[in-house]
């Protein structure tokens, strides 16, 4: 079956008993959703809306970590422009 996406379309998915629901293939498709990806979960007063998302890793650094980005300004202190 074939859908057109530039129109509104409207799906039902059943929720299995774990609480997960399979999100039709040719939705996937169009947003890029691939085994493992990530969605956006929200409720709002219409419902429940599901919006495609992904997850950045990020570095909290300690202060060990923050000194050596300090000793290396220094290193550079004399080539910034001014």
């Amino acid at each position: 079956m074939k859908y057109r996406y530039d129109v509104c379309v409207n799906m039902m998915v059943e929720v299995n008993k774990r609480g997960a629901l399979t999100l039709p293939k040719e939705i996937r498709r169009r947003f890029g959703l691939d085994q493992g990806g990530q969605v956006i979960v929200q409720a709002t007063e219409e419902g429940i809306l599901l919006t495609p998302g992904a997850a950045f890793p990020i570095e909290i650094y300690t202060p060990e970590r923050l000194k050596e980005f300090a000793e290396e300004e220094k290193k550079l202190a004399p080539y910034k422009l001014k």
